[in-house]
């Protein structure tokens, strides 16, 4: 599994694999924290109707999620892995006719 994905990634080293694969997680954790921050700033709280929190959630995660996961790709010396892995995940987001 760990040469498929070294394979698909065009990566050569467990050491950028390993650094990746922590970047991947760092940037959920942290994505989680600018959630909670967010939607306290809002006033959404744990009472609030779901029909309002799912569409805030996915609005508020999706580009905070970018956003981290290119900020901690250059952070970690991974920048061009996480901009061409953002290329295309968002070219899967295009309509087509």
């Amino acid at each position: 599994m760990i040469n498929r994905l070294k394979i698909k990634w065009n990566i050569t080293s467990n050491w950028q694999l390993l650094v990746i694969l922590f970047i991947f997680s760092i940037t959920g954790s942290t994505t989680l924290y600018v959630r909670k921050f967010i939607f306290e700033w809002i006033g959404i709280s744990a009472d609030t109707s779901l029909w309002l929190k799912v569409p805030l959630y996915l609005l508020i995660i999706f580009p905070a999620y970018q956003m981290l996961f290119l900020f901690f790709g250059a952070l970690f010396g991974q920048f061009r892995f996480a901009w061409e892995f953002e290329k295309k995940m968002l070219s899967r987001f295009r309509f087509r006719k």
